[in-house]
């Protein structure tokens, strides 16, 4: 169940922690992050940036969970490659709530080596007033 209430008040506390494991597939590679590019295709099969970001949100995500988020800002390393099959931990922790603004300290490790650390920024949002405003952003395309 998702809940789309309010989002005026905080609904959670500094401290709020949370895991997720995930084994990378090789669709979560590099040369699968975008496959109609040379550039990707010619790099190492090894978790892609893009995935990783994607990664620490669905952790965030999952922390706040059933309450809807969307990341606004991300600051992290990418420190270490790591290869399919490999399991990754993610750990987040919740640091501030500022209104419906939320900041985590995020890192993930691949059982060798921290590959990232760093912050993730999201805001909780209405469903229902996010699409309304996505609508009328692409009916001015």
């Amino acid at each position: 169940m998702i809940i789309d209430a309010p989002v005026s008040t905080p609904i959670h506390r500094p401290g709020l922690s949370h895991e997720l494991r995930f084994v990378v597939p090789p669709s979560k590679t590099v040369p699968a992050l975008y496959p109609e590019a040379d550039e990707f295709q010619r790099m190492p099969k090894v978790l892609a940036t893009g995935y990783l970001v994607g990664l620490l949100e669905w952790a965030c995500m999952q922390a706040l969970h059933p309450h809807l988020s969307v990341g606004t800002h991300i600051a992290v390393s990418h420190a270490a490659p790591t290869p399919p099959g490999m399991e990754v931990l993610v750990k987040v922790r919740l640091l501030t709530v500022d209104g419906r603004r939320l900041l985590f300290a995020v890192e993930a490790h691949d059982g060798v080596d921290c590959i990232s650390r760093g912050s993730h920024e999201r805001v909780l949002i209405e469903r229902g007033r996010f699409l309304e405003k996505v609508q009328r952003k692409g009916e001015l395309s």
